[in-house]
């Protein structure tokens, strides 16, 4: 039993002991009186039921003790409900009301607030938020509506219909919001808004307010679960391919993939990888894909570069698997494309997988230079064979606005004698540029279109 539980239950023992002292001594009095001035009168029941009272007595007051603090409507911090409460109202809501909408007020810079002001500062915006908030909208004649602190800085509230009807009414506290300060606290305040357009169900609707990217497709998530997991079952996968250039010859083959759904719906990755990743199926999904793109490009005398997720080459099981795959196919030159927006420590782990990785003819390429930070760290310390520029970096205007940014990674990458890779050009003037900059490999639709065969 962890110690936070333990003294949480001497605390409500002690709360008993004192709330109940007091009946204790008062039903103690009376059955003392009333012995005192009946003894000789008393029948037996009389005993029986002191004994009763006392046990229903302590019953009464232990249960009222432990259910009342067991039930915690109200979060201290913002004043609006509890997480756990806000799930429990907004679940009988989405029964009752076939039209719902949930809103999300984040305080984006919270984080911020409290390491620059304190914890106790953080404090005061939550709840200063959740006011403003309440205030605006009643100005708006919407009232009487739940308001729960989810997480951090984020507060989620329910109210009747769809989104449609409140799109006005956001779009302006929207505005409103630019100005919002806490005393001398500047606050930053987005707003976003799902309905049950996309989901009646709880999870999937909360799920889709704290997601940062939309997806491709409005699909229902429980139905498009269900399609993925089908998809990957059946190994449903359509490989398509983009030639890479160095100079003016093909060097490689990127894979793309997407999953084939029912009634010929096609599920790209941008919608699916979200799916794989919480459903736990990553490092069998990444296996399967190796085993399919090999397969089916193994007589291609082109190397291919496959994306594959960094947790799933850090796994054994992957290692083995890849390993196995390459072998048997007589695949001796492949590409592992990764992209990790979070840093993985122990890079000298890192290493010695990438170490042997290449033993059997894998290359390493990190993808997302010059936006995941993570990106950076590896460069400058995993053995890897070549880097890729996120496709921020890829348009015209933004590769001139940013060349010495470029130019700094591909000093860095010659030093440590590795390949650059720029992909997404489109334009004749954004090619010219990746050349001018002395980028080794070239992809995008300028030089080649997808090959969808």
């Amino acid at each position: 039993m962890l110690l936070p539980e333990i003294k949480e239950r001497e605390q409500r023992f002690t709360l008993a002991l004192r709330m109940g002292l007091p009946i204790f001594a008062l039903v103690l009095a009376l059955i003392s009186h009333t012995l005192i001035t009946n003894y000789s009168s008393l029948e037996t029941s009389f005993y029986v039921e002191s004994l009763l009272l006392l046990a229903i007595s302590t019953y009464f007051i232990f249960y009222l003790l432990y259910k009342g603090a067991d039930v915690q409507i109200r979060d201290f911090a913002s004043g609006a409900f509890t997480r756990e409460y806000l799930e429990k109202y907004i679940s009988n809501s989405l029964k009752k009301y076939d039209a719902y909408t949930l809103v999300l007020l984040r305080v984006e810079n919270l984080s911020d607030i409290n390491q620059q002001y304190g914890i106790q500062a953080g404090d005061r915006v939550l709840k200063q938020s959740v006011e403003w908030l309440v205030a605006s909208l009643k100005k708006e004649k919407i009232s009487n509506f739940p308001i729960g602190h989810f997480q951090g800085g984020d507060l989620i509230l329910g109210l009747k219909g769809y989104k449609e009807q409140y799109q006005t009414v956001f779009e302006l506290l929207s505005l409103k919001a630019r100005d919002f300060k806490v005393e001398d606290i500047e606050v930053k305040i987005s707003l976003s808004c799902v309905d049950t357009h996309y989901s009646h169900t709880l999870d999937f609707l909360f799920e889709k307010l704290l997601q940062t990217q939309e997806q491709e497709e409005s699909i229902d998530p429980s139905h498009l679960e269900v399609m993925v997991i089908q998809a990957i079952k059946r190994k449903n996968f359509i490989i398509h391919t983009q030639a890479v250039f160095e100079q003016k010859s093909v060097i490689m083959q990127e894979c793309f993939v997407k999953l084939h759904g029912e009634n010929g719906k096609i599920i790209y990755p941008k919608t699916y990888i979200k799916v794989v990743q919480k459903l736990g199926l990553r490092l069998n999904f990444d296996i399967m894909v190796l085993q399919e793109c090999v397969q089916k490009y193994q007589k291609s005398e082109i190397t291919l570069a496959v994306n594959i997720a960094p947790s799933s080459l850090r796994n054994e099981k992957f290692v083995r698997s890849a390993q196995e795959i390459l072998t048997q196919a007589g695949i001796k030159n492949i590409v592992f494309i990764l992209a990790e927006e979070e840093y993985y420590s122990f890079t000298s782990r890192y290493n010695s997988i990438i170490k042997h990785l290449k033993s059997f003819g894998v290359a390493i390429c990190i993808d997302r230079i010059g936006t995941y930070h993570a990106s950076f760290l590896y460069l400058r310390e995993l053995d890897i064979d070549m880097i890729r520029y996120d496709s921020y970096y890829s348009k015209e205007a933004k590769m001139q606005a940013h060349k010495s940014i470029i130019d700094g990674f591909h000093l860095m990458a010659e030093e440590k004698k590795l390949k650059t890779w720029i992909k997404n050009l489109q334009t004749q003037a954004s090619l010219d540029m990746a050349q001018k900059s002395g980028i080794d490999f070239m992809q995008g639709k300028i030089l080649a279109n997808i090959n969808e065969e």
